[in-house]
């Protein structure tokens, strides 16, 4: 069982968490949803296309001006308290690195905390264990918050996100956050270079078979864009691919930019591997 806040998730359930920025500069929607109305709207169009938890951001990863803690907070947690108004049963993320962050969206109605950098701040974790909270426990191989890869080198790359991840989540366990609302992310990009990317997502099983809930950002990373040799507004097919290959390998939870488009490529996964029938059967009966 998966819980994050008042809700809780099947095994076979595969969730979308929709990334909802309140920054002026992200890599994707080059602050689309900055201004306050701008990202309510986009919280509503997102749970109508299907996005069962927001994850709320307001600090792009990727270096750039630099955001204090009280801007941080600024750009967050009145975001949530609003969000919290408007869908109650909602489950809202915060994707944040700092304790302090954590602290102030929990009280603005935040339910999970999106550890993007593993655990660079190890008072995150605390907060998340001291009001039950969700966390995410994701690899980025030790760099610094919003630092690019540069020629980083991994004898094995899985061998050390599971060391990372599992010791994270382990660690948050002890310090008393629920086994039940925390999941492991391999962090496609975060400290790495688009090979390290692709060998993690090939050995999704090794994750999954650790028992913790796997979580995947996959969303028009630079990763699918090397890939395919294709800039950011061109990266949704490749998404979409790694998107579907993630969940057959057992991934439970996709961080998506194009909800729609998610949503149905995880119900055509959950429906090929038996755990969704169909919309609809009605094909050679007439």
């Amino acid at each position: 069982m998966l819980r994050f806040g008042r809700r809780t998730y099947a095994d076979d359930d595969l969730l979308i968490m929709a990334i909802v920025n309140r920054t002026p500069d992200s890599f994707y929607d080059r602050g689309a949803t900055f201004a306050f109305e701008k990202a309510l709207e986009r919280v509503h169009q997102v749970v109508a296309e299907g996005a069962d938890l927001v994850d709320i951001g307001g600090v792009k990863a990727a270096p750039g001006q630099e955001v204090t803690v009280a801007e941080e907070i600024e750009r967050t947690a009145p975001f949530v308290a609003a969000v919290r108004e408007a869908f109650p049963d909602l489950v809202i993320s915060v994707d944040t690195w700092r304790a302090e962050v954590g602290e102030a969206v929990y009280q603005a109605g935040a339910d999970v905390l999106n550890d993007a950098w593993g655990g660079w701040d190890p008072g995150l974790a605390e907060v998340a264990a001291k009001h039950d909270m969700g966390l995410v426990c994701t690899h980025a191989g030790g760099a610094q918050p919003r630092t690019r890869p540069h020629r980083v080198q991994y004898d094995d790359v899985l061998a050390d996100v599971l060391r990372r991840t599992v010791g994270e989540a382990e660690r948050a366990v002890a310090l008393g956050v629920d086994r039940n609302s925390v999941v492991i992310d391999p962090g496609h990009d975060f400290g790495k270079n688009t090979r390290h990317s692709i060998e993690v997502t090939r050995r999704l099983p090794e994750m999954v078979a650790t028992g913790w809930p796997v979580l995947v950002s996959l969303s028009n990373k630079d990763f699918v864009g090397e890939t395919l040799d294709r800039p950011v507004g061109e990266r949704l097919i490749g998404t979409l691919a790694t998107t579907s290959v993630s969940a057959w390998l057992g991934a439970r939870i996709f961080r998506a930019h194009n909800i729609a488009e998610t949503r149905q490529t995880l119900d055509m996964v959950a429906t090929l591997r038996g755990t969704r029938p169909p919309a609809r059967t009605t094909r050679g009966l007439a």
